[in-house]
């Protein structure tokens, strides 16, 4: 019989871990709402030496069709709509997977909802089919759809799902605008000066060479740069190249230095604030959403931490999380943390002692996505000038230093 790691939490809201068996998923569900539990999540614990070739043949096939290619938040938003929409219609929850299915721009999305089709069709429920593939399908998607199966209102959970991920790629969509401008001219710039040093300077440089006179400060400064430049040219690369290779790695393998990097992200100036604004701004509406679905406070939190995409400020929802878990409010928990702004704190405060705690997240969610927009247009618009003055300027003084010589002609010919 299949043995599943199962999370849950109890209705005191203690999170426990679980080992069960079951004939199949659907069974473990019903096992564990007998119990009185609340489901969080269940992996299968698969025994490889005992496992059927088929069976092996089919995981190692499924784990290749979920590798490669990226679903965004754009492709999620737009599958729970039209999903969505066909069961709101009355369209059978096989039928609308298959429909939507073949109607998916993204491949990877598209191939992982027709194998959600098929394991709906052979009586496995679709959020423990969703629960299997969760590289493609986030976790919140899989608890709304869970909670809507639950209540029968899984129209609902979707477009709830569909109308989050919407505003959550709108929010990441204006993040990118912002820092996709100073970097392109940054990148431009830096090929323009590194053209002008690698192939205009020595250009000059022979002229030069020959009038035997000394050159003005400004353009040996240039000549030298533009030799150490055309020396080490490999080296320089090479060196770029390690860096980034390294800083990825660091990034992606040591939780040190990714939270070193988060903090400093967060500190920086004006994009430090966007940040920090962003990350209110996806925590809310993910609580929000979760918490008017029905999903517990303490799940609500523990996803809503790994959604504000800053390790500093997950740490400090999950002990949020930890201390609701024991029993104290959600407001003076953030309160404590320190990282969350007073206006946030001061409406949950209303949202817990009113019954109103999802209207005041959502009031919340909306004000900093507002702020998102202003904080965006003002960074665009105080950069935008400054690095038309740093350009001119590096590339002006790069044509005073090359010229300056002809200006003095006279002083340097013998």
């Amino acid at each position: 019989m299949p043995r599943y790691k199962v999370k849950a939490y109890t209705e005191q809201g203690d999170v426990i871990e679980d080992v069960m068996e079951a004939p199949s998923f659907n069974d473990l569900m019903e096992k564990i709402r007998q119990k009185g539990y609340h489901f969080i999540n269940a992996e299968e614990v698969i025994d490889q030496a005992a496992q059927p070739a088929e069976k092996k043949k089919e995981t190692k096939k499924r784990q290749l069709a979920i590798l490669g290619g990226r679903v965004g938040d754009s492709d999620i938003a737009l599958f729970c709509r039209q999903l969505g929409a066909m069961v709101n219609a009355g369209v059978g929850i096989i039928d609308a997977l298959e429909i939507v299915a073949e109607q998916m721009p993204n491949k990877k999305l598209a191939d992982a909802v027709a194998e959600v089709a098929k394991d709906v069709s052979e009586g496995m429920s679709l959020s423990a089919s969703m629960q299997e593939r969760t590289n493609v399908f986030p976790e919140l998607v899989v608890n709304l759809v869970a909670v809507g199966e639950e209540t029968g209102e899984l129209d609902r959970s979707l477009m709830r799902a569909s109308e989050y991920y919407e505003k959550i790629a709108m929010i990441k969509s204006k993040i990118k605008s912002a820092s996709f401008y100073p970097v392109f001219v940054l990148v431009v710039a830096t090929a323009i000066v590194t053209g002008i040093l690698y192939f205009l300077v020595p250009t000059f440089a022979k002229i030069y060479k020959g009038f035997g006179g000394e050159l003005p400060l400004a353009t040996q400064i240039l000549i030298n740069l533009s030799d150490g430049l055309r020396n080490n040219i490999l080296t320089i690369i090479v060196s770029i190249v390690v860096f980034v290779v390294v800083f990825r790695i660091l990034y992606r393998r040591s939780y040190a230095f990714k939270k070193g990097v988060h903090k400093i992200m967060l500190k920086s100036p004006k994009f430090g604030d966007l940040i920090t604004k962003s990350a209110m701004a996806k925590f809310s509406r993910t609580m929000a959403t979760m918490f008017a679905s029905g999903v517990s406070i303490e799940r609500a939190l523990e996803i809503a931490g790994k959604v504000a995409g800053n390790v500093v400020i997950q740490e400090q929802v999950e002990k949020v999380q930890k201390d609701v878990t024991e029993g104290q409010t959600m407001w003076s928990s953030m309160e404590k943390t320190k990282i969350f702004p007073k206006l946030i704190v001061a409406m949950v405060k209303v949202g817990e002692e009113t019954g109103r705690l999802d209207e005041m997240l959502d009031t919340i969610a909306r004000f900093y996505e507002d702020e998102v927009d202003r904080t965006v247009e003002g960074i665009i618009s105080l950069i935008e000038p400054m690095l038309i003055v740093v350009l001119g300027g590096i590339i002006g003084g790069i044509m005073i230093g090359l010229y300056m010589p002809i200006f003095k002609m006279g002083e340097l010919i013998k």
